[in-house]
């Protein structure tokens, strides 16, 4: 077969869910099928086999398609550090940090990785499903570009554009694209998806004429509203915007939203547990009264230790903890738990040292090596696995009560004397049931939600059987055997 591209009409259309889904409804044919995203920006990652990391989104996809995530996969990924500022990570490691100013100049170079990435992956399958970024109707960027028309171009990929019905103007959005593009990447789309339909789709049948007759590209499909792919990994930061307690009666978990905050997913398990309400704390609100504060992980820690500081969420942390409350911080909120956070060398920004919570008695020194290993072990008595993804080596004596050990023998973590404080290194530590059930055995209730993989794999079979419902996925196929070899 080939490849496929869905682009959309701008961001946070769907794009990722329905590659995954695709790539799942794909996989249960019998194909071997593999996703690819040739640039991404995100500060959620997951780490490879082979000590690389790619986009959160792109892994859950590899997951769809039941095969192991590879860098191939994501070549080029952006992660946040700074307002104008990313790490550049390409084919898994780190290449060095990016202004934006140096973007649009440097972006060309890496197509000869990009596309080194995707022919390896379509020798490797019966079908590439790419994924693009943002949308091609924002044509200030195109020249140069790699994530759009210039990679679907360069690859000789064909397009399917998807339109999100549920914010509105669909119909312009998905007709307008195709004003305002170049005939040349015009020609790339050869049709479209509506996505996110609440209702009876045969209510927009003549918006969907309208866009045949308009575009001059077929549709593929209309899409419903797909609830199951809230029980996917959260990848963009916006769908932080969104979160607010919920239910009365349940034990909150409370975590407060740092400008960098990273690896968010991390907390994803616990919207599982029926007895727990997971509250992400938005700046200019105090964190609320919590069983349990959780510190996420940060691509920037000294800069987000000190917005903490500034939203005067370190008082509400002290008081939580003199309560007599725990506290967990993961990765870059474990170094915020400690009494210092060092960066001679300007990994971060400037160089310089800040002071922690100094509610674990160890200090983290930055450095330019970056741990990407997945690692499996044991902590409060039961299994866990997962991935290390930091800058930063952090040392002191309540390492000597470490969280949990690895299979290999090393620790990990620290607790502090009372107990209540701890912070690990380790990205994916609440996915398995019984590991979450034993921290949230610390706060006086019994876990009983699956385990998270489990959960995933569920809602990923959900969401392809509506694919397959909905979507003319033979016509799709019938399209990738169009892509050039």
């Amino acid at each position: 077969m080939g490849a496929v591209m869905l682009q959309g009409t701008g961001s946070d259309v769907g794009k990722s869910v329905l590659v995954a889904g695709l790539c799942r409804a794909f996989a249960n044919r019998g194909l071997r099928v593999r996703p690819f995203k040739s640039q991404n920006m995100s500060n959620n990652a997951a780490v490879t086999a082979d000590g690389g990391e790619i986009g959160r989104a792109q892994a859950t996809q590899a997951f769809a398609a039941r095969v192991e995530p590879s860098v191939d996969m994501n070549p080029v990924l952006l992660k946040p550090q700074g307002d104008r500022t990313s790490q550049l990570i390409v084919r898994g490691q780190v290449r060095g940090i990016l202004a934006a100013s140096r973007w649009r100049e440097g972006r060309e170079g890496l197509l000869v990785d990009i596309l080194d990435s995707y022919r390896r992956l379509r020798a490797d399958s019966d079908i590439v499903v790419v994924e693009g970024a943002g949308s091609p109707a924002e044509i200030n960027l195109r020249s140069g570009d790699i994530a759009n028309m210039g990679f679907a171009r360069a690859a000789g990929v064909p397009v399917i554009l998807i339109g999100d019905i549920d914010r509105g103007g669909v119909i312009a959005s998905l007709v307008g694209t195709r004003a305002v593009i170049d005939p040349a990447d015009a020609a790339m789309i050869h049709g479209f998806l509506i996505n996110k339909f609440r209702g009876d789709p045969a209510l927009f049948d003549d918006g969907y004429r309208a866009i045949e007759e308009r575009s001059g590209w077929r549709g593929y499909g209309v899409v419903p509203w797909l609830a199951d792919a809230a029980r996917l990994p959260s990848e963009d930061a916006v769908i932080l915007e969104r979160l607010a307690a919920s239910a009365d009666g349940r034990i909150v978990v409370a975590c407060p939203i740092t400008p960098r905050i990273s690896n968010f997913d991390d907390l994803d398990p616990l919207k599982l547990e029926p007895g727990v309400d997971l509250v992400m704390v938005p700046p200019g609100t105090p964190i609320p009264d919590a069983a349990l504060i959780v510190l996420a992980g940060s691509k920037a820690t000294i800069p987000d230790m000190a917005f903490l500081r500034a939203q005067g969420w370190d008082i509400d942390i002290y008081a939580h903890h003199r309560r007599g409350r725990p506290v967990l911080g993961l990765c870059g909120g474990y170094q915020m738990l400690g009494r210092t956070i060092a960066d001679p060398h300007g990994i971060e920004g400037p160089a310089g040292t800040i002071q922690g919570l100094g509610l674990l008695d160890v200090d983290t020194v930055l450095t330019a090596d970056k741990a990407l290993v997945r690692v499996s072990g044991n902590a409060l008595g039961a299994r866990f696995d997962g991935y290390e993804m930091h800058m930063g080596r952090t040392t002191g004596p309540a390492t000597e009560r470490p969280v949990g050990r690895f299979d290999d023998g090393r620790s990990d973590g620290a607790i502090s004397v009372d107990g209540l404080v701890a912070g690990s290194y380790v990205h994916g530590l609440l996915a398995d049931a019984a590991q979450r059930g034993a921290w949230l055995a610390r706060i006086g209730i019994a876990g009983s939600g699956p385990d998270h993989r489990a959960s995933i794999d569920a809602a990923l079979d959900a969401i392809a059987e509506t694919l397959e419902r909905h979507v003319d996925i033979d016509a799709m196929l019938a399209l990738s055997e169009t892509a050039d070899d």
